[in-house]
């Protein structure tokens, strides 16, 4: 059921009154700093969220694919709290904040819509961070592996996945070649 009202929202969005824009890789959309001017829908490509932290290191906050909702929380904030870099090759539809907002207040079944979508991605974001705290690169695995339905996605994303679990990619492929050989 949510997953159908999180395509509906999408439907909605990318029918409204906003344009679509053609992003390269390496491009930055927003920079962390930025005024909050625009909600950003990934309609094709790979988005990413970064913060960068002061000790240089940086954090995903969000890997936003294809169909996609792109720093939805900073609807309801001044200024972006991190980057948007383009990773893939991509099309983001693009909607003024004032259309978003006011159709947010005016159109109940929207609404409707972006409240289930944000109570999904806190679900998320809660299970992600439960996924980090555990200790081991096996038992992450296994909570990513539970959460996502028990499939690995194919050989050239397990670099994501390890991102997504917060070990590295040389740690997730031993964790992967110890599976195999049991």
């Amino acid at each position: 059921m949510i997953e159908i009202m999180s395509a509906k929202l999408i439907e909605q969005i990318v029918k409204s009154r906003g344009k679509r824009r053609k992003l390269d890789r390496n491009r930055y959309l927003f920079h962390q700093g930025d005024p909050v001017k625009t909600l950003y829908v990934v309609e094709e490509g790979l988005i990413e969220l970064t913060r960068h932290q002061s000790d240089g290191s940086a954090i995903v906050l969000q890997r936003a694919g294809n169909l996609t909702v792109l720093a939805e929380a900073s609807a309801y904030a001044e200024i972006y709290h991190c980057d948007a870099i383009v990773q893939l090759p991509s099309i983001v539809f693009q909607l003024p904040m004032k259309i978003f907002l006011e159709r947010i207040r005016t159109d109940e079944g929207f609404s409707t819509f972006w409240t289930s979508h944000l109570a999904r991605e806190v679900q998320s974001a809660r299970y992600r961070s439960e996924i980090l705290s555990r200790k081991t690169v096996a038992d992450r695995l296994d909570g990513w592996l539970a959460w996502k339905g028990n499939g690995l996605p194919a050989k050239g994303q397990w670099k994501a996945v390890a991102g997504q679990i917060g070990v590295s990619p040389e740690a997730l492929y031993r964790e992967l070649a110890s599976r195999r050989t049991k």
